[in-house]
């Protein structure tokens, strides 16, 4: 017979954890308490803000529904997708190629696409004002090298290392066949796409006019890996709150909760699952203050846990590893961005934006958010090949 423990250690145990008990009242009781105050609920590609007494929700999307997003990610992701490849061969997988030609030919159709006036009349984002013909270029030399190096690997599967993956495209040793490594390329179109994200929120999060001394904050559901993102330094929304409260957001207000609920816009038009959401939002985030509160009460006079912004190290002469994100010296620091490329994709807990994002949000932060102030890695200081016609 299974174990079970007897009624009455149920009894106490459901009194303080059950669904109608003690610290379920205590929740409840100040959701009620601050039902007119605001929170702000960060997800997955949202920033959401409920002013209170169930008025209705302010959205601000920052991911894949945005302008430019998908143009620009999708050519990032030329150097990963072909390493992918590179793998998939090395394992045995039977339709490697099919792979491989699927994504020369969207390469290609890309390439067809991409121009100086799909940016400006298409895309039309405003942090990418006077940048449009440059990014047309970068992309028109990514494409192209892309297939190239793919179309020599397939006519010979000898090239198929990932010594040459590395020395004939995304870190080139002769400079004549790929001018500009792709690892640049992948610096800077990560770096773009944030600079119109960051640019947006911090003018949206300004204009609220909040008290930050006082607004809730909940990280709410997944975002990006379901393992990234889940503490302050490794979820760069914490970051850009910060920063854009001209530093006001006390950290403490501000939780973390990736197994919490999520919203998408389709919720918006459905009222009665938007006050549904909300209320799981605030139970979720007074939860957390409720024992926040209790443990200082309780525990007076011991000493008391302190949410710290660690400062991130930086890469020294002789450095071959490090156990946090490094930070960027200077804006030509280019040993460092590459680095934090790697650090995105072998560290589960980073997020992959988190490769350029702190970076870009200080820079706007510092040049009262001017996107035309920002000197972005791998795209200000380095010079594409011109698109042809």
């Amino acid at each position: 017979m299974a174990y079970q423990p007897d009624p009455v250690f149920q009894g106490l145990y459901d009194a303080y954890t059950g669904q109608d008990s003690t610290g379920q009242h205590l929740t409840r009781h100040m959701v009620k308490m601050t039902e007119q105050d605001p929170i702000l609920v960060v997800t997955g590609s949202d920033f959401v803000f409920f002013p209170g007494l169930r008025q209705p929700p302010i959205v601000q999307s920052f991911r894949r529904s945005t302008k430019g997003f998908i143009e620009l990610t999708s050519i990032s992701h030329l150097g990963p997708a072909l390493a992918w490849l590179f793998r998939l061969r090395d394992l045995g997988y039977a339709s490697w190629r099919q792979d491989a030609e699927r994504i020369l030919k969207c390469t290609d159709e890309a390439r067809k696409l991409n121009s100086e006036s799909y940016w400006t009349d298409v895309v039309a984002v405003e942090a990418y004002k006077g940048y449009e013909r440059k990014i047309a270029d970068m992309i028109d030399y990514s494409c192209e090298v892309t297939t190239s190096f793919l179309s020599r690997c397939l006519a010979d599967e000898s090239l198929m290392t990932f010594e040459y993956l590395r020395e004939g495209f995304l870190e080139p040793s002769n400079k004549d066949d790929v001018a500009v490594p792709i690892n640049d390329m992948m610096v800077a179109t990560f770096s773009l796409t944030f600079l119109d994200i960051g640019q947006r929120v911090i003018q949206w999060l300004r204009s609220q006019n909040f008290d930050w001394s006082k607004l809730m904050v909940l990280l709410s559901g997944k975002s990006g890996r379901p393992t990234a993102g889940l503490t302050w330094p490794t979820n760069n929304n914490c970051h850009l709150l910060f920063k854009a409260s001209r530093e006001q957001l006390p950290v403490e207000n501000v939780q973390i909760a990736p197994h919490g609920p999520s919203m998408s816009l389709e919720d918006i038009g459905n009222q009665a699952r938007i006050d549904e959401l909300e209320q799981q939002f605030r139970n979720l985030f007074l939860h957390i203050r409720a024992n926040i509160d209790l443990s200082r009460l309780m525990f007076e006079g011991f000493p008391s846990f302190k949410k710290s912004i660690e400062e991130p190290p930086v890469i020294e002469p002789g450095t071959s590893s490090l156990s946090a994100m490094p930070r960027l010296r200077s804006t030509d620091d280019r040993l460092t961005a590459i680095t934090r490329l790697r650090f995105v994709m072998e560290d589960p807990t980073q997020l992959l934006s988190n490769s350029v994002a702190h970076f870009i949000i200080d820079q706007l932060c510092d040049h009262d958010n001017n996107p035309a102030a920002v000197v972005i890695p791998g795209f200000t200081n380095v010079t594409y090949p011109p698109k042809r016609a």
